[in-house]
């Protein structure tokens, strides 16, 4: 299998889970494109660089286009080149941003980065949280709290003036 064909599994396989089996919808939405505007900017100044210095070199065989000679670099626009990197590169990154774009919102709607937050750090209201456990099963006194700790040990936090 050529990176060609890959490339272009690739992309269909992004957004068919974005549309499909994620539900994010990212692809049709403008601000999808704009962050992916800013990403492609830098892939094509990064990516560019490393390939016209031959740190990364491909095989004639699996991109379109030829591989240049090991004394020049490759050519910045023309023979399925882009900023000097195979067109290809373009579809893996594209699918690569497309898919952890989608799975940060799935994921996000799911609540799965809600805790921790920033806050106190988790011993310390976890301590908090089984001291008052262990306070109302004994019969003993609440224990005090730092100042600013969350009392729900969910990682929000009440502003201090």
């Amino acid at each position: 299998m050529t990176y060609t064909q890959i490339g272009f599994l690739m992309v269909a396989g992004a957004v068919l889970a974005d549309l499909l089996v994620l539900r994010t919808r990212l692809v049709t939405r403008r601000g999808f494109w704009v962050a992916y505007a800013i990403v492609l900017f830098f892939q094509l100044l990064t990516n560019g660089v490393l390939t016209a210095l031959h740190v990364f070199r491909y095989s004639d065989a699996v991109i379109v286009g030829n591989q240049p000679a090991a004394d020049g670099p490759p050519p910045f626009f023309g023979e399925g080149r882009i900023a000097f990197q195979p067109f290809e590169d373009l579809l893996m990154g594209f699918s690569l941003c497309l898919l952890a774009m989608a799975l940060w919102v799935f994921w996000g709607r799911r609540g799965v980065q809600r805790t921790p937050m920033s806050g106190p750090p988790l011993w310390r209201t976890w301590r908090g949280s089984r001291a008052a456990a262990v306070a109302e099963t004994s019969g003993g006194a609440m224990p005090t709290r730092a100042a600013g700790a969350d009392p729900g040990g969910t990682g929000h936090r009440e502003p201090t003036p």
